[in-house]
């Protein structure tokens, strides 16, 4: 089968390569092995129409089937084209910050900012870029590592999980950042509160919230345009990840049905097969029930609900569990702070620090998702009807105030 499959559990991914070159065609897909294990770009000589159509067949088959795991983005799968587009307009994008690094504060139209840059058979615009090269640079993330992973020549992969979300989720080979497709107004939403987004990220750096970096639109000659946003991946470096769970803090609906331990597709368990574990941080516990309450309240005053708490397991090897390893670069990291005012914490020294928390025995990868539902008149009356549905039931629609309180009511249950 041409569409490969990539195992997180027991597959390292590629190193990451240099920008898409400009005099280059289309992306092509860069593995290792020998040349006949490598997709190839169709040629006139290589099959006809009816095999590409069996193939994109047999692809869109996979999706109803809810087949669950990463799959490489090869010349033959039905988002290919979409992708080197999507490649190309961000590499120019993201120089145009490259070339004009700002240091100077934000300014009210930075949040405004539109820029549509034209491309051959496409448009690609991007939204606040000033704001989001100002947060990346924040974050201590190079414009050219940012630049160099989104456009590498290595296969972009696509996620498909057990979500009820109709979005398309795609992932940079070195799986760094995720590419999530959004509705229109999920976009204006985010553009809406993008000033309040930041100032809590600035309040609180260590926030556990999802770091989002950029938000763009595609639109492709006589088709829909699409929005998409970039966002850091929360199980990032996930070569050792044993479990994931997505938890909204209530029972109904909240079960996923386990594959065997042997299994090589990925699976994102929910709040019902957590029952019986717990997140063991002893030291860092209290930092992390602060931070929890810190996020939900500023998702509260949002007016969001239906958000999800990511959460990873992966076991420690004996020098990890060492505590002082790095002691002084990790007391540098935070030293700009008021520890205790911006609840910031000594960060380990590892890949995506802000969103790993070491325990005795384990790390945990952890992080807030999706809060883009606004609690209106169509939730509310979403409730009443779960309400005659699941009578003293505990499910996800409820009010932004009890939302928020009952997730951090699972994190204080479900920690130690």
């Amino acid at each position: 089968m041409k569409h490969r499959q990539i195992s997180q559990l027991s597959k390292e991914s590629s190193q990451n390569s240099g920008p898409l070159d400009r005099r280059s065609g289309p992306c092509v897909c860069i593995l290792g092995g020998s040349s006949e294990d490598r997709p190839s770009l169709p040629t006139s000589s290589q099959g006809s129409q009816g095999d590409s159509l069996f193939q994109r067949l047999l692809w869109h088959l996979r999706e109803k089937w809810k087949l669950l795991g990463l799959f490489e983005i090869n010349s033959e799968h039905e988002h290919y084209e979409l992708l080197c587009m999507i490649k190309a307009g961000l590499r120019d994008a993201i120089q145009v910050s490259v070339d004009h690094l700002s240091r100077q504060p934000l300014k009210e139209e930075d949040y405004a900012s539109v820029m549509t840059q034209p491309h051959e058979g496409f448009e690609l615009t991007t939204m606040a870029g000033p704001v989001f090269a100002h947060f990346r640079r924040f974050l201590g993330l190079e414009e050219k590592d940012y630049q160099n992973s989104l456009s590498s020549s290595h296969c972009f992969l696509q996620f498909i999980s057990n979500s009820k979300s109709k979005a398309n989720f795609f992932l940079t080979n070195d799986k760094r950042f995720f590419l999530k497709t959004q509705e229109k107004w999920e976009i204006q939403f985010l553009l809406s509160k993008l000033a309040l987004y930041i100032h809590h990220l600035h309040e609180y750096p260590h926030s556990l919230l999802v770091k989002f970096l950029g938000i763009h639109s595609i639109k492709v000659a006589r088709e829909k345009k699409k929005y998409f946003i970039i966002m850091q991946s929360i199980f990032y470096p996930d070569n050792r990840i044993t479990e994931r769970y997505d938890i909204k803090g209530c029972r109904v609906s909240r079960w996923t049905e386990p594959l065997p331990e042997d299994s090589h597709i990925i699976t994102v368990l929910k709040d019902l097969n957590f029952e019986g574990h717990t997140i063991s941080l002893g030291s860092q516990r209290n930092w992390f029930i602060k931070q929890m309450e810190l996020d939900t309240t500023f998702l509260r005053n949002l007016n969001v609900l239906d958000y999800s708490l990511l959460v990873a397991f992966q076991k420690l090897h004996l020098d990890e569990k060492q505590p002082n390893k790095n002691i002084m670069s990790r007391i540098a990291k935070s030293k700009a702070y008021n520890l205790a005012a911006h609840n910031c914490r000594l960060l380990p020294d590892v890949l995506n620090a802000l969103h790993t928390l070491d325990g005795p025995e384990h790390r945990y990868f952890i992080g807030i998702i999706d809060f883009f539902t606004v609690y209106n008149l169509r939730k509310r009356i979403e409730f009443l009807w779960k309400s005659l549905l699941h009578p003293g039931g505990s499910f996800s629609t409820v009010n932004p105030t009890r939302y928020a309180s009952r997730l951090c009511q699972w994190v204080e249950t479900h920690t130690v």
